[in-house]
């Protein structure tokens, strides 16, 4: 999970990594976002920026701590922030948190967050080293 300090945090941390906005087509029966579409624009957000670090392939080994806090509607823009958390020899971990902006609103809120974590591979789809400046 994101430190106490990213927990306690009125603002987004880390890189803007994808944002876009909640459509009618991805709503539960009850007019909510599914939390799957939520995960997927935060696995490819964090995605984009684990092979932009790796500089190659990378595939998602393992989600952490999902919490959904709040939920997203029709019409809000969601944005997804990403950190390189640590780097291991092959594989990366990624905090990523997603904030709305609430359709007609200004404020942001943080609705969910968790851990992603990659592993750089080649194009057969074996571990290589995640490349180091």
């Amino acid at each position: 999970m994101p430190n106490d300090d990213a927990e306690n945090s009125e603002q987004p941390k880390g890189e803007l990594v994808i944002r876009t906005i909640a459509m009618p087509a991805d709503t539960n029966p009850n007019g909510d976002i599914f939390g799957g579409w939520l995960m997927a624009q935060m696995d490819l957000g964090s995605g984009i920026l684990a092979s932009k670090m790796a500089k190659t392939r990378v595939v998602t080994v393992a989600v952490e701590g999902m919490s959904f806090l709040q939920p997203v509607k029709v019409g809000d823009t969601v944005a997804c922030y990403a950190w390189v958390e640590s780097v291991g020899r092959t594989s990366m971990k990624i905090p990523v948190e997603v904030w709305v902006q609430r359709y007609m609103h200004t404020e942001q809120t943080r609705v969910t967050r968790a851990v992603f974590t990659y592993v750089a591979v080649d194009p057969s789809g074996r571990p290589v080293p995640v490349e180091r400046l």
